[in-house]
């Protein structure tokens, strides 16, 4: 073993982490769940500072889990909801993500897309996107079809932007050495910017995820439908707090499926990229 000098060790800075950091993550999670519950007790059973109208208390909100989750696995009318809001959220993200990756292609290769096309798409991102709820219920009626085309319109533009961001990042030299070795402009795109700009594009397809859903609720709740958002629609009409929290306690399951699927889609097609990605999540 090399002895290092004592004047070499002394210019070595170590950095030392922070007590909250060494924290296994699961007893980081389930301690902050504790103190996260226990205030809301508190501030609702316990203290009574909080009416039960605005947000009702823990046990309240867990009877209506139990509920709730009974009636999914007995095969009630709740589980013919989800499965409708499943149906949306699955085809809207598909549509999303074909449109989406379509149009960063056409952006990030081409200067007729990042110069005409993408002034209009990054227009049309900026306007309120609920706003277009009843267009889509005036074409498409109050079936599934306009909560699918509304859920997916919020869905596509974050794919668009990191399709085009990951094909801008291949360098230069590595753009230079496809060319030289004659490869054309297909070669270089398949060979090279896609799979340099998959991190890119799977991080697009998280943020499409949670839009996806946010779209495909807010449909419901717009324009009818026998999906959990009209579900909680009913429940808030009638000042239900315990149900409303209890079904978008499950729709966040939902959400997270989602993503998680998409992160394990990216662990196996991007595992040459050993960037960092906090909590092994993103």
């Amino acid at each position: 073993m090399t002895n290092i000098p004592d004047s070499a060790a002394d210019t070595v800075w170590v950095e030392r982490e922070a007590f909250i950091d060494v924290i296994p993550r699961w007893v980081a999670m389930l301690a902050l769940a504790v103190i996260v519950i226990a205030i809301w007790d508190l501030s609702t059973a316990r203290m009574g500072w909080v009416s039960p109208i605005i947000l009702p208390s823990p046990m309240e909100t867990l009877a209506d889990l139990v509920f709730v989750g009974k009636n999914l696995v007995t095969g009630g009318y709740m589980l013919d909801a989800l499965w409708t809001t499943t149906r949306t959220v699955f085809w809207a993200f598909l549509i999303a993500t074909v449109i989406g990756f379509s149009l960063g292609i056409l952006v990030g290769e081409t200067k007729f897309g990042e110069r005409a096309v993408m002034p209009y798409l990054v227009a049309i991102d900026t306007m309120p996107k609920i706003a277009f709820a009843p267009l889509f219920i005036a074409w498409l009626g109050f079936d599934i079809a306009s909560k699918v085309a509304l859920a997916a319109f919020i869905a596509t533009f974050p794919i668009v932007v990191a399709t085009a961001a990951g094909l801008y990042s291949a360098s230069e030299n590595e753009r230079m050495l496809f060319k030289s070795m004659g490869a054309s402009r297909l070669q270089t795109l398949i060979r090279l910017k896609l799979p340099t700009g998959l991190p890119h594009i799977f991080t697009g397809l998280k943020i499409a995820a949670v839009g996806v859903m946010a779209g495909a609720i807010t449909g419901e709740f717009l324009g009818g439908g026998q999906g959990f958002g009209a579900l909680i629609r009913q429940s808030a009409s009638q000042m239900d707090t315990p149900r409303v929290f209890a079904l978008i306690l499950y729709l966040s399951l939902l959400g997270l499926a989602l993503f998680f699927a998409i992160a394990w889609m990216q662990k196996h097609l991007v595992f040459w990229n050993k960037a960092d990605r906090p909590g092994g999540v993103v």
